[in-house]
């Protein structure tokens, strides 16, 4: 398996979210073999096996996170400055809209939302299709908790400047965590084709401050 992933080693998930995250497995977090069968409802696009990454990274933990502002589905603008001094973030890159992993995934961070709050932490899920696109596929996923950004124009700006724009103009399947003071704790440019685990995000988060 061919993934690219930054971090540093972080303390044994708590048995309580190590039961949530068991659940959350044995659901929506499968396997990549299994990441091909259609949500229920969705007219899911398989694209077939695709280059596991594509993209030259950029960002190092330690690093000062790039700075941004995206439009969101929900009509408002959200800005990555917005949450300094108040809230770790973690910035979930997905390749597109209407595709099985990421119809997957997302819907997958619903159920772990505590998971996320527990740790002082917000979701920004950062897709390069437009707006109407993402207002369509999201609604077709149900109501997700954290803001879903469209990084459509200038055309995935937002995922160059964090070095997981592929060639293809799709953004790589990738995962950062963000503290308070806008530095990047983690940095996980995951294989396309697969689902990256949400154990390993948990361990970075509670290593932050709260």
């Amino acid at each position: 398996m061919n993934k690219k992933i930054i971090h540093a080693r972080a303390p044994a998930v708590s048995l309580g979210l190590r039961i949530l995250i068991g659940i959350i497995s044995l659901g929506l977090f499968i396997d990549a073999t299994c990441a091909g069968a259609e949500v229920p409802g969705a007219g899911i696009y398989q694209p077939g096996a695709l280059k596991p990454t594509d993209s030259e990274s950029k960002i190092k933990v330690g690093d000062k996170a790039p700075e941004f502002t995206l439009p969101a589905v929900s009509g408002e603008k959200i800005s990555l400055s917005q949450y300094r001094g108040r809230k770790n973030v973690v910035i979930s890159f997905v390749p597109a809209a209407w595709t099985p992993v990421c119809s997957q995934q997302w819907p997958g961070y619903n159920i772990a939302q505590e998971l996320f709050e527990k740790n002082g932490a917000v979701l920004l899920g950062i897709s390069v299709d437009n707006i109407p696109t993402l207002y369509a596929w999201t609604k077709e996923m149900g109501k997700l908790w954290f803001p879903v950004l469209a990084d459509f124009w200038p055309h995935g700006a937002v995922a160059r400047a964090y070095g997981v724009l592929r060639s293809d103009g799709v953004a790589e399947r990738a995962l950062f965590v963000i503290d308070r003071e806008g530095i990047v704790r983690y940095a996980d440019i995951h294989d396309i084709n697969e689902m990256p685990r949400l154990e390993e995000l948990v361990r970075v988060l509670e290593r932050l401050p709260k």
